[in-house]
């Protein structure tokens, strides 16, 4: 039985290998990768360590397969991903910019990227310790993004923590109601793990420390990871500013997923009864790992190799 468990859009990625070259333009991609932010994050918990669980869907379809045969791969049990006939697997398209910045065309409405529907039952998932959801997969579609609050609610009234990475992706941003269940989930979240300006959007708070004051307001709220690129992260309790967590350098080839990563290896962490300390430098080093290979969940994120990169960094 799974210990975390998220609900959310699988994805194949198609990505631009060189910088600055338009998605318009005719030109080489490589690809498929399997992806989507649930996706990367339960692959990375379940590398290193964690029993992990998603509930999700695919086409009957060969980007399906990359997907499913992937997650099988490093165990993530796929009880509960449907393998759907009524439309191919979502895609996502990728470039990158030499100045940082990301482009992405989505195809994910109408696919049964967005077709599951909240559990009948909890029945297999009765150990879970955490359910993470993702900003993106409540923006996919309206409806799905209804689903993934109700399996909230049914993780919630067993007693297991919500975990929540807004992870706002504007293209994938259809009706803007949807930032109502950004803030409803927010609301029954235990652990909050958003960038700075999520952070200041969600809170509506100019400063960081007017944000996460407010943000704490929910008292459900015990937990809040600020992940701040290259400044690293803070991790706060209700009594405050816990720690600060650097930034592990490498060569960065493709920072695509490094957040989710991160997300997946704190929660891990913290999952295996570790430290806030250890848990954010578990973070840090699969976040670095992330970053260091080309394609969503391609770098080499495993328990040595996260120990390997926090021992380099004392």
């Amino acid at each position: 039985m799974p210990e975390i468990v998220t609900m959310g859009e699988l994805l194949c990625e198609i990505m631009r290998p060189s910088e600055d070259t338009e998605l318009y333009e005719t030109g080489e991609f490589r690809g498929p990768f399997p992806s989507g932010a649930p996706g990367i994050f339960i692959s990375t918990a379940a590398r290193l360590g964690c029993r992990a669980g998603i509930i999700a869907g695919v086409g009957k379809d060969d980007f399906g397969k990359n997907i499913l045969d992937r997650l099988k791969k490093d165990g993530v049990d796929l009880s509960r991903v449907l393998e759907s006939d009524k439309g191919p697997t979502g895609t996502a398209f990728v470039t990158y910019y030499s100045n940082g910045d990301r482009k992405f065309i989505f195809h994910v409405v109408g696919t049964p990227a967005v077709e599951p529907k909240a559990p009948a039952d909890m029945k297999g998932l009765e150990e879970a310790k955490y359910f993470h959801i993702m900003g993106c997969s409540l923006m996919a579609a309206v409806d799905f993004g209804k689903e993934v609050v109700k399996t909230m609610y049914l993780f919630r009234n067993q007693g297991t923590k919500i975990s929540f990475d807004p992870n706002v992706r504007l293209e994938m941003m259809h009706d803007p109601k949807v930032l109502d269940t950004v803030q409803e989930v927010f609301r029954n979240s235990n652990i909050f793990m958003p960038g700075v300006s999520e952070l200041k959007m969600i809170t509506g708070k100019n400063s960081i420390e007017e944000a996460v004051e407010e943000a704490f307001k929910n008292e459900a709220l015990e937990l809040l990871v600020l992940k701040n690129g290259s400044r690293g992260s803070q991790v706060y309790t209700r009594e405050g500013l816990a720690l600060t967590m650097g930034v592990y350098k490498v060569e960065q080839i493709d920072a695509t997923g490094a957040g989710d990563s991160f997300d997946a290896a704190f929660l891990c962490g913290l999952a295996q009864g570790r430290s806030l300390e250890e848990a954010a430098q578990m973070g840090a080093a699969a976040g670095a790992l992330n970053a260091a290979a080309f394609g969503p969940m391609e770098g080499h994120i495993t328990p040595e190799t996260v120990r390997e990169m926090i021992e380099k960094n004392r």
